[in-house]
């Protein structure tokens, strides 16, 4: 964690510490720079004000070739979290925050840090389930019948996100971050609306057979299996 406020530091480092997680701390670039020569990092909070180079520069500089970053920063405003976001940030959190929140969105930035990527023959080409097509190109679906089905964005996103991972059960945070990504502002009950959307389209086409299956208190799971043409 990188912040200039020791009381931040304190109280953030000795939660996380509580929750499992090996902790190290610097007040700004130079003691940064110090830290990650101890060991793997997997995860940064980097607060956007610092004393010499500032968190959004360090982030600049860092992104794509090392930890994940979690931008943790007072100015709370739309412009600076999409700056935050698009210089390279996974994820970005205004001051002050709950240490739970915190905690959980590092867990959902290392979860997808964690997952496997699709292939790329799968993520350039047409994948197959139950009779249907999906084509990741044209972003077109079509029925065993070869009709196409209507998706709106988000059910073809959603839809992928099942069909590439399939014959496991994923949580609904899980599938918003799949299918809409960290910076998302829906909240899972917009998961339960599309993917009851995405079961009659599905259903009707397929003779009534379900697949998707809710799994009672954990999520959804894609039941068919899933090869790739």
């Amino acid at each position: 964690m990188v912040d200039d406020d020791p009381g931040i530091r304190d109280v953030v480092s000795e939660f996380l510490t509580r929750h499992g997680y090996t902790v190290e701390t610097a007040a700004d670039a130079a003691g940064m720079e110090r830290a990650l020569t101890k060991g793997d990092v997997d995860l940064m909070v980097l607060d956007v004000m610092l004393p010499g180079e500032d968190g959004l520069s360090i982030c600049r500089r860092m992104a794509g070739g090392g930890p994940a970053i979690i931008m943790l920063s007072a100015m709370g405003e739309d412009t600076d979290r999409i700056v935050g976001l698009e210089i390279g940030a996974d994820d970005y959190l205004a001051k002050p925050c709950n240490p739970r929140e915190l905690l959980a969105r590092i867990r959902a930035v290392l979860r997808r840090r964690q997952e496997p990527r699709p292939s790329e023959e799968r993520r350039g080409g047409i994948l197959e389930f139950a009779g249907w097509r999906l084509d990741l190109v044209r972003r077109e679906l079509r029925s065993p019948d070869s009709v196409v089905i209507n998706l709106s964005s988000g059910e073809f996103s959603l839809l992928r996100a099942l069909v590439e991972r399939p014959q496991r059960v994923l949580t609904r945070d899980q599938l918003l971050d799949f299918a809409r990504g960290p910076d998302t502002e829906a909240y899972d009950r917009a998961i339960d609306v599309q993917i009851s959307r995405l079961r009659k389209k599905l259903d009707d086409g397929n003779g009534g057979q379900e697949l998707i299956r809710t799994i009672r208190n954990e999520g959804y799971m894609f039941r068919a299996k899933v090869t790739g043409a």
